[in-house]
């Protein structure tokens, strides 16, 4: 595992910003907690005791619950909250989200703490700097923004471009008329309402002659419109889209046009057997909005698809995929590798494991290392919410409903709660994993076996009889097969009932 604490870079927090808007009792009680450096979110809910949420506690800033006066107190002090009900404070990265009852009143507020980090850029600068358009995927909370924000500093800093920020939701650039030093000597356009987006960043493009247009959420058809017709105007874009990976974006029908969009094509005979193809075949639609797509996998880590165009044409024609893995070493220089991955039809061929990331709330971590060590399962524990694969905590906790199971439950992690906090229950626990790791090894085999399968019978060499498989395995692998247009069906009685692709 990197040790993050040797990566390049440094944070800046404005930390004082927020706590001067937060009511005097509260704010004095913060500032004697010891590690506000890691302070996420401080919350204020009318009627219940202000808190405080760190990464690994969470810790009741006052006996006093919070009154509608010290609501109003921190209303006073921030900017307008926009439609999607959520303000700033002017030049800082601190987001303060309301809650409003039936009558539209403010009840409760989220005071999150925004940090510029400087030194992400790193293991992507290359990129960036090459002229290339570059759109960088990731599951929320793996730190996007935070890239894009480095980068808008970067081209407009060290390389003296005409840099535009199109400025949804003041997450990159922050609140008020004046945009946050992060961005450096860029420039932003704030958005007036979300569905405006498409229409700002065209008028970036026809009205201020940009070199280089950075972009937040690339979410709807006409964004992604408006993407293209901005590539096609010769000006770079580096932006984020929904999305965990290339293969989503593509089986997206919104967002696909990123990366060229995929169409039906009816081939003749000759071109056909040629190929050793059906006649009807998925293609490129035509070339990609963004040259490179970068899947950032963990703070740390980034997989990068140089060239997009190739990309997807070897993932529709069910070739071998390569890709570049990027990460930051011990010594905090990027260091890189070449891999060699199965394409989207070739999932199931090959399954590795991997470490499960936890996340621990009232759990003993050294108790739970020794239960895996035992049955022999790795795992990693995370100090990042957003970066685990699963929360473990107790039923007690669980029942309590505390804030940090509340944002696991909103951010669809699962969680797994054990009766109690000792080894037999922790050995359970870790049984449980392991055999969810063996179905998900079926599930990958089957569907592996499925995409063989598809390729026999693009050339011509069905039909083709599949293993027995349970109901919904066979369910998932039928899907498969309609995605590549080719029919599929069930035959047999149960437990050897299995699919015959034609």
């Amino acid at each position: 595992m990197v040790d993050k604490s040797s990566l390049p870079k440094v944070v800046a927090d404005d930390l004082d910003a927020l706590l001067n808007v937060l009511p005097p009792g509260i704010r004095q009680s913060l500032l004697g907690q010891p590690d506000n450096s890691e302070l996420l979110e401080v919350v204020l809910d009318l009627g219940r005791p202000p808190e405080a949420r760190y990464p690994q506690r969470e810790v009741i800033l006052s006996d006093s619950e919070v009154t509608e006066s010290d609501i109003e107190y921190v209303v006073s002090r921030i900017g307008v909250f926009s439609g999607d009900n959520r303000a700033g404070i002017e030049r800082t990265l601190h987001r303060v989200s309301a809650i409003r009852n039936r009558e539209g009143r403010i009840v409760g507020l989220t005071c999150r703490v925004g940090r510029a980090v400087f030194g992400t850029v790193k293991i992507i600068q290359d990129l960036v700097e090459s002229g290339k358009s570059v759109l960088l995927l990731g599951k929320p909370g793996v730190g996007k923004t935070t890239m894009l924000r480095e980068v808008a500093r970067v081209l407009a800093d060290d390389f003296g471009k005409r840099v535009i920020v199109v400025d949804t939701s003041n997450e990159i650039a922050g609140d008020g008329d004046i945009p946050h030093p992060a961005i450096g000597h860029a420039r932003r356009m704030q958005v007036p309402t979300p569905t405006m987006q498409h229409a700002v960043m065209i008028e970036a493009v026809e009205n201020h002659m940009p070199e280089v247009i950075i972009i937040d959420e690339i979410g709807t058809s006409l964004e992604a419109e408006a993407a293209r017709t901005i590539a096609e105007r010769g000006v770079q874009l580096v932006g984020t889209a929904h999305g965990n990976s290339l293969d989503n974006l593509m089986m997206n029908p919104t967002l696909c046009d990123l990366v060229g969009g995929i169409q039906s094509v009816t081939l003749g005979d000759e071109e056909a057997r040629r190929r050793h193809t059906q006649k009807s075949i998925l293609e490129r639609k035509a070339p990609p909005t963004f040259d490179v797509v970068v899947e950032i996998r963990e703070r740390s880590k980034v997989v990068v698809h140089p060239d997009v165009g190739r990309a997807v044409d070897a993932i529709l024609r069910g070739e071998t995929l390569e890709t570049e893995v990027r990460w930051f070493g011990e010594d905090g220089e990027v260091k890189r590798k070449v891999m060699s991955s199965p394409s989207l039809s070739e999932k199931g061929l090959e399954h590795q494991r991997q470490k499960v990331r936890v996340y621990l709330f009232g759990v003993n971590r050294s108790k739970v290392q020794e239960a895996a060590k035992e049955k022999g399962l790795d795992l990693e524990f995370t100090l990042d919410l957003s970066e685990c694969d699963l929360l473990l905590t107790t039923k007690n906790y669980y029942r309590r409903k505390p804030q940090k199971v509340i944002d696991a439950e909103m951010l669809g992690i699962p969680i797994y709660a054990v009766k109690s906090n000792n080894l037999p229950q922790l050995k359970q626990f870790v049984g449980d994993l392991l055999l969810t790791q063996k179905k998900d090894v079926a599930v990958t085999s089957a569907l592996g076996e499925a995409a063989r399968a598809v390729r026999l019978a693009k050339k011509g060499k069905g039909p083709v009889e599949l293993s027995p498989q349970s109901a919904y395995i066979r369910r998932l692998q039928h899907l498969l097969v309609e995605q590549h247009n080719l029919t599929s069906y069930s035959v047999g009685k149960e437990p050897t009932r299995r699919v015959r692709v034609i």
